[in-house]
């Protein structure tokens, strides 16, 4: 399966789906803001855990820049609550279960990992500006770095 995945330019395609606290996360109801989503393949694995923490750590920083975050796997509320309580997040994650945002995005596809291959999400980043177009894609996330990344345009 090729991925599709959005580039710089394109308009982000709506999406509903709910976060770890079980309340709805919609684009739409973050028109007039820029945003930050990032697509990790599992919560509480080493790379998303190193990821989600350098961008909790970055907050402020990304928040005075004027980003609202929204971190997206395919995990269960359940289980984003989890690592979100885990490490205090102050950002919402998303439960994708049914892969909506996932799909929407083009982050889902083929892998390998020690030899072996199969599907699953692709880390990455999407800068969407408040119009709600793709500004920027970070396809080479530095899990330990990754608020670095996004402050350097």
């Amino acid at each position: 399966m090729i991925m599709n995945t959005l580039k710089a330019g394109d308009s982000v395609p709506s999406f509903i789906v709910n976060d770890h606290l079980g309340n709805q996360q919609s684009i739409a109801q973050y028109n007039g803001y820029k945003i930050i989503i990032f697509f990790y393949p599992k919560a509480n694995t080493p790379g998303c855990t190193a990821e989600a923490c350098d961008l909790r750590d970055h907050f402020k920083e990304l928040k005075d820049a004027g980003y609202v975050l929204l971190g997206v796997s395919a995990d269960s509320e359940k289980k984003q609550k989890s690592f979100a309580d885990k490490f205090e997040f102050p950002f919402p994650l998303l439960a994708d279960t049914e892969k909506v945002v996932i799909d929407a995005f083009g982050v889902w596809g083929p892998k390998k990992f020690m030899g072996n291959e199969y599907d699953g999400i692709h880390r990455k980043t999407f800068i969407i500006d408040e119009k709600g177009k793709v500004e920027r894609v970070i396809d080479k996330v530095k899990t330990k770095e990754h608020a670095a990344q996004i402050l350097k345009n």
